[in-house]
């Protein structure tokens, strides 16, 4: 995490119907689920620096369609990035709360995140980001989620995320699953074309010490996190993304709902986001220490 010193769409398609990767499971809910609002494009575009950008930033009225079986390119949420789970929002309403089992409760309460509705004081979160631990997935698309830049091959496809300055691999070679494979922070990705438009992906494996998203909901390692990634046209992409763990939650639930993205040029340059020790400590000295300390109120 680096800590920033500026300040740090309807119905269910048929994407949601198509078959899933190596199992049978229970398909994404069949309601109506409005998708998040795409922001106008505003007049001058910004680069990852907040400076003008020079090139071709303006979108296009009537964008060709979109490629078969591609959605690589430089990718813009715009104003909606950090967004978080958008259709779970942790605002104390309890039709927003997933479904937990009794043992996700549990392990919920465990959580003391920095934000939304159970937050504490910034020297009071057990957030593993704080420590400087990855943020993994799914969290990597529900928190923060900003410029993110996606890369093919024929065998793989390679999602680099601005936050965290973090990259991670997602196989559309047909492989299976490692049986037996330790943890990894960011799981175990297997991509499989659906239509011509939408890659749907597989994460599994993820260590189970990080959080789904920022408001500490918790997961276990047998949790399967799925990924829409669907082109719209040439110039825009949907994400949407669900959880599935039987053992946190009763059933599986949608955190994020065609989140739309822009296409930005090639040469976009992306603002980069590290996690610094030095830029922490200094947000602890000003911020964070003052704010938490009971002497100081």
């Amino acid at each position: 995490m680096r800590i920033s010193r500026a300040a740090g769409k309807a119905a269910m398609v048929a994407m949601l119907f198509a078959p899933f990767l190596h199992s049978q499971v229970a398909p994404p809910p069949t309601e109506q689920i409005p998708p998040l609002p795409s922001a106008p494009t505003p007049p001058v575009i910004l680069d990852g620096w907040h400076r003008p950008f020079p090139g071709r930033a303006e979108q296009r009225k009537n964008p060709a369609p979109a490629p078969r079986h591609d959605i690589g390119g430089t990718w813009d949420p715009g104003p909606t990035n950090g967004i978080g789970a958008s259709l779970k929002p942790d605002d104390g309403n309890p039709a927003h709360q997933p479904p937990y089992t009794p043992l996700g409760l549990e392990m919920l309460n465990r959580t003391k995140p920095s934000g939304g509705f159970r937050s504490v004081l910034p020297g009071d979160t057990n957030d593993p980001i704080v420590q400087g631990d990855p943020q993994g997935m799914p969290r990597e698309d529900l928190y923060e989620l900003r410029v993110t830049q996606i890369v093919q091959y024929p065998e793989k496809v390679l999602v680099l995320y601005t936050y965290g300055r973090v990259w991670r691999v997602i196989w559309t070679d047909g492989r299976d699953f490692p049986k037996d494979a330790e943890p990894r922070w960011f799981g175990y990705s297997i991509g499989k074309w659906v239509d011509d438009t939408t890659l749907l992906v597989e994460t599994r494996g993820v260590d189970d010490r990080t959080w789904v998203d920022h408001a500490g909901r918790p997961h276990s390692p047998d949790m399967v996190a799925r990924e829409w990634f669907h082109r719209v046209n040439q110039d825009h992409l949907e994400l949407s993304v669900q959880i599935d763990d039987p053992k946190m939650y009763t059933k599986p639930w949608m955190a994020l709902y065609k989140l739309p993205f822009d296409l930005r040029p090639p040469d976009f340059d992306v603002r980069e986001m590290i996690y610094a020790p030095s830029d922490v400590n200094e947000y602890n000295r000003l911020l964070a220490n003052p704010v938490s300390n009971p002497d100081s109120h």
